[in-house]
Formats: C-alpha cells, sequence, structure tokens
C-alpha cells in the first residue's frame, strides 16, 4: 500500500502538470505558482518520498519546469497606443493657445517673486514690500520673475520662471513709507545690561495694473 506521504506527492505531481500547462498558455498566477513551487520542494524532502528516487526526480522536474514556465513573458490582447499621451498633451496646448488667441482668459492670476518673496497677485492688487528697494514713487515696473500664471482654465507653471515674453505683469510704485515702530529689549543676567532699541522698516506699496499672457505656449 502506497504510504501517505507517497500519495500527496504524487496527487502533487499531476496538479504541478496542470499549473505547467496552465502558466505555458498565461493563465497561471504567480502566487498560486509559488506555493505550488513550495510543496513541491518540502515533499521531495519527505521520508516516505525521498526513498523513491524516480518520484523525487519527477518532482524536481515538474518543479523546475514550473518555475521557468510561471514567469514567461504573456503578451497582452490590446495593443498600446505610443502616441495617445502626445495626442492628449497637443489638444491641451491646442485649447490654451486658442484661448490666449481670443483673448478669452478671463481674469488672470499670477505668483511674482519680489525682493526675496513670492507673492500671488491680479489686477488691482495692493502688494507691500518689505526692505529696501530701489524703485522711485511713481516708477512704472515690469515684474519679470513670474512663477506661475493662471485663469479659470488653465494655469502655465515655471520651472521655475515662465518665458519673459510669455507673461507681463505690470506694476506701479504709489507709495514708500515706514512701517510702524518696533521695540527691541535686550538683557544679559547679572551683567547689568539692559538696551532698549526702536526699528522702522523701510516699506514699498504697488498697485498691480494688469496681468497679461502676449504669446503662446510653445508645445516643445
Amino acid at each position: 500500500m502506497m504510504s501517505l506521504p507517497r500519495r500527496l506527492a504524487t496527487s502533487l505531481l499531476g496538479h504541478v502538470r496542470s499549473h505547467i500547462t496552465s502558466a505555458t498558455c498565461g493563465t497561471s498566477s504567480a502566487g498560486k505558482s509559488a506555493s505550488v513551487l513550495w510543496s513541491c520542494r518540502t515533499l521531495s524532502l519527505a521520508p516516505g518520498v525521498s526513498s523513491c528516487p524516480s518520484l523525487v526526480a519527477s518532482l524536481r522536474t515538474s518543479a523546475a519546469q514550473l518555475g521557468s514556465a510561471s514567469y514567461q513573458d504573456v503578451q497582452p490582447d490590446y495593443e498600446v497606443v505610443a502616441e495617445t499621451e502626445n495626442k492628449i498633451t497637443a489638444d491641451v496646448v491646442s485649447q490654451v493657445n486658442r484661448s490666449i488667441a481670443d483673448r478669452s482668459t478671463g481674469r488672470l492670476f499670477a505668483v511674482v517673486h519680489i525682493n526675496g518673496k513670492q507673492f500671488k497677485v491680479t489686477d488691482g492688487d495692493l502688494v507691500v514690500v518689505q526692505g529696501q528697494w530701489p524703485p522711485a514713487l511713481g516708477q512704472q515696473l515690469r515684474l519679470e520673475k513670474v512663477l506661475l500664471v493662471g485663469s479659470a482654465d488653465f494655469t502655465l507653471l515655471g520651472r521655475p520662471v515662465l518665458d519673459r515674453g510669455m507673461a507681463a505683469v505690470e506694476a506701479t510704485v504709489i507709495e514708500k513709507s515706514l512701517s510702524h515702530t518696533k521695540t527691541i529689549f535686550r538683557k544679559k543676567k547679572r551683567k547689568n545690561y539692559r538696551r532698549i532699541n526702536f526699528c522702522r522698516m523701510p516699506l514699498t506699496t504697488l498697485r498691480i495694473n494688469s496681468v497679461r499672457l502676449e504669446k503662446t505656449v510653445d508645445q516643445s
């Protein structure tokens, strides 16, 4: 009478051969194949099975075949269109360029870099720039460090800034003033050291006249 490990090995051998056939056809899963491979290697070391060299050889051969068949490349039954992403990009760029050419973008906003800080601005906004800044009162400015321009339908991002000829953010210096008085108090313990200083920071106020897009987007 056949022992239990040998009966299990014989039944598993038929199961492995069916897996080899299905894996070759591309219908076997990797997890199921891995579990069958582990079972083959475990049973081949069992006492009742290891006494039968032919059965051990069959199990090892089947396990090797299953391992090689489980990782075969299976060709998909569909075709991947390489130009799909390029076509979507071209459609989006064409719609954005059409809006820019027709002046139908609506009200635009921009993120500009001024004196070391970033400000989100749109038409008519007031921007207060802290610190020393050379522009004089009444001077007309064109802010060239534009990081982003957006509308209700699209947003153009710079890497890190947009091209100088693409976006135009114009502003006027309407005020040069000082901030409120700040009190700075310094003290050192057990040193009889106390100092009180007063500080007012220079401020420059800008009015944003317009935010415009002056040329279309380069698709490249």
